[in-house]
């Protein structure tokens, strides 16, 4: 309760010393910020901490925009598959992770939709978007006919061109929160597997059934746009098919 009454006194001498500050100095321009950095908070939670994309944002005249984002794009972590009784599959720690992800838009604020200058209020932009995820993995694997270790090279890439919509809020004149809620374009998409070694067909579809259940688990829309009948008789597969886009970004503005 104490503590709850100290957060409460200085929440309140806060508000009144913005709102003093405010009333102040009530002609004063405000200064309009055109640089935007952002930190993209959906990948981390699909793919995994290490999954680092960084933004920019540069206000253009006439209510428009230019962005690009760059960064680490990582695949979900793969822990140890569950073993059935004709298959028994372990993930070691041995792994390689690499991949990245590009993006690009132009944007253009509806001016006549926002009551505030960009990049506050609802936009639409045409982007451009290339992520490549490459995963190399050892695996212990105990079949009827095979027992020791297999590695996979696995390699997984999406490239996508459409229009998108969002909104950009904007608090405290710095700090910025950016939703992309409609983004549909036409993407292709690749994945594929190897394994250096030889094993029987019979083992090497039952192997590649557990990954793919595992990665429509963990990325939304997986089994939407890959074709999991060809990927699980071979190992690989290719679609280009309607794709989607949906981000959020958090930014600050200088």
């Amino acid at each position: 309760m104490k503590n709850q009454l100290c957060l409460s006194i200085v929440f309140l001498v806060c508000i009144c010393f913005l709102n003093s500050a405010s009333g102040q100095d009530t002609t004063k321009q405000v200064k309009n910020y055109k640089n935007t950095v952002r930190l993209n908070l959906t990948n981390p939670l699909i793919f995994g901490d290490r999954s680092i994309v960084l933004g920019y944002e540069r206000v253009l005249p006439n209510h428009e925009s230019f962005s690009v984002n760059f960064g680490q794009a990582t695949l979900p972590k793969l822990i140890n598959i569950i073993n059935t009784d004709s298959l028994e599959i372990d993930l070691t720690n041995k792994t390689k992770n690499k991949g990245f992800n590009i993006s690009i838009d132009y944007r253009y604020y509806l001016k006549k939709e926002n009551k505030y200058d960009a990049p506050h209020g609802i936009f639409i932009a045409p982007y451009l978007s290339y992520a490549t995820m490459r995963r190399e993995n050892t695996w212990t694997l105990n079949t009827s006919s095979f027992h020791g270790d297999v590695t996979s090279d696995f390699k997984f890439t999406v490239a996508s061109v459409g229009a998108e919509m969002g909104y950009q809020f904007i608090f405290w004149k710095r700090v910025t929160l950016e939703i992309i809620f409609i983004g549909p374009g036409l993407a292709s998409y690749n994945l594929k597997t190897k394994f250096d070694t030889t094993l029987d067909q019979e083992d090497e579809e039952a192997l590649f059934q557990k990954i793919n259940d595992f990665l429509s688990e963990k990325i939304p829309g997986y089994s939407l746009v890959i074709d999991d009948s060809e990927f699980t008789r071979t190992g690989s597969t290719n679609t280009t098919t309607l794709g989607f886009r949906y981000v959020v970004h958090a930014g600050y503005r200088f």
